[in-house]
């Protein structure tokens, strides 16, 4: 559950903290996974002229406007810092960011995907700097939930998720939800529905009166495996979900993640995804969606602000209903990917300090001026726009009943790919759902013998 955030140090305030040097074991070849420093200063202005170069996927509307604001604020208040940013789309980022860190001059700042397939390999590899030093002095796991920490911890050997060091904070929050086009619902004579039943009962009721009920685009495979796994959420349960995923127990074999990918078998067949979903970029589908295609569309909230500027009040946000009306809403989400420090940066301090910056409380007040949700509670600012009240509201209510699930491609370095593929087909009728959850399996209990 979220609790309002406390001020942290301020960073214009100078401070020496003298550590021991601390190696921890793991990683390839015998080398260290993550080296700490002898000691950590936060006096920026001291530092002399520094570029620093920083690697993000902040491309979006909304999210490009909450970095290059906070950017600019970070160089005014420190004109010895110049920032060099590299600005990425999610896929990019992942395709290009393991030989960024391999080579001899990585950036300093990168923002590093959580899971098995991202941050534990690069903390395994010894490629991402612990935040251990920086976090006495800049207290990230006093002011964030232990949630939201754990997403960004790995243990030193890269093995274990949500334990050791914390390798990366994050500025937002994310969750999947769907969004639906008033307009649309309202000529088809729909309210957003309360209940799964009456989702579903929507997309049929739009598809026979010739509307797309649903805007999808899935080349890249992980939006399929979000919808699988908002699907999973209702067919599963939220716990069931989450042992799943962090290895607690349970198969991907198991009836009810079979059941959730034959929904979408059955959703194809009946014609709610548009037929070119498989040549559609992911990032095109909210731009298709704001144009007029689907009533529905499933999506993050980090399409909320370039949507409610597309759309204005013709948008809406629902969390993905329950079962019954009146239970609790589950999904999937968590909190955006998590700026992270290079272990071959030449400023690692500046770095440590820049990413205080970003998570501030003043840099949740402009993440909420941004169209973004904040990953804590912002002081002073809240949302204006009708959309981005549905998505705080969203985000509130899933927070107090802790129904968030995580997620599903941290739970194999290759489960986005393996799955993703998978729902793919079964979307196609290339192949069937259970065939889809045993490939899943196989990968699943492969990484698991490791």
């Amino acid at each position: 559950m979220l609790r309002p955030v406390g001020r942290g140090a301020l960073l214009g305030t100078a401070a020496l903290v003298v550590l021991a040097t601390a190696c921890a074991p793991g990683g390839d070849g015998g080398e260290p996974a993550s080296k700490r420093p002898a000691a950590v200063s936060t006096d920026v202005a001291k530092a002399g002229n520094v570029t620093l170069t920083v690697w993000d996927q902040e491309v979006q509307g909304g999210q490009r406007k909450q970095i290059e604001q906070l950017n600019a604020a970070f160089q005014a208040r420190y004109p010895n810092v110049k920032i060099n940013r590299v600005a990425r789309s999610f896929t990019d980022l992942q395709k290009t960011l393991r030989l960024a860190l391999s080579g001899g001059n990585p950036p300093d700042v990168v923002q590093a995907n959580q899971g098995y397939a991202a941050m534990g390999q690069f903390v395994k590899a010894g490629m991402l700097a612990s935040l251990a030093p920086y976090d006495k002095v800049y207290r990230w796991t006093e002011r964030y939930p232990k949630a939201l920490t754990e997403l960004n911890s790995v243990s030193a050997d890269g093995r274990r998720i949500g334990a050791g060091d914390l390798y990366g904070v994050s500025m937002n929050g994310e969750i999947v939800g769907i969004y639906y086009n008033k307009d649309k619902l309202a000529k088809l004579g729909l309210k957003p529905p309360a209940t799964w039943g009456e989702f579903e009962q929507a997309l049929a009721t739009a598809k026979g009166r010739g509307e797309q009920p649903l805007a999808f685009g899935n080349l890249e495979k992980l939006p399929g495996l979000q919808v699988f796994g908002v699907v999973q959420d209702q067919t599963a349960g939220r716990d069931k979900v989450r042992d799943l995923v962090f290895a607690r127990g349970g198969a991907w074999t198991d009836q009810s993640n079979a059941q959730a990918a034959q929904k979408l078998a059955d959703w194809s067949k009946q014609g709610y995804f548009n037929k070119d979903a498989a040549a559609v970029k992911w990032d095109d589908t909210p731009v298709n969606f704001a144009k007029g295609q689907g009533v529905f569309m499933f999506g993050g909230t980090w399409w909320a602000a370039d949507l409610a500027d597309r759309m204005k009040d013709r948008v809406g946000f629902l969390t993905p209903p329950p079962q019954q009306a009146g239970g609790a809403p589950a999904t999937m989400g968590g909190e955006s990917l998590p700026f992270a420090i290079t272990a071959k940066s030449k400023h690692p301090d500046v770095a440590a300090a820049y990413i205080n910056f970003l998570t501030s409380p003043e840099a949740m007040d402009t993440a909420v001026e941004t169209g973004n949700l904040p990953a804590l509670k912002p002081p002073s600012k809240q949302p204006s726009s009708p959309l981005l009240k549905e998505v705080q509201a969203s985000w509130d209510t899933l927070s107090k009943v802790d129904s968030i699930t995580p997620y599903l491609d941290y739970a194999t370095p290759t489960f986005g790919d393996v799955l993703g593929g998978s729902l793919q087909e079964v979307i196609a009728g290339r192949t069937t759902a259970q065939q889809a959850m045993e490939t899943a399996q196989r990968d699943y209990s492969a990484f698991l013998k490791k």
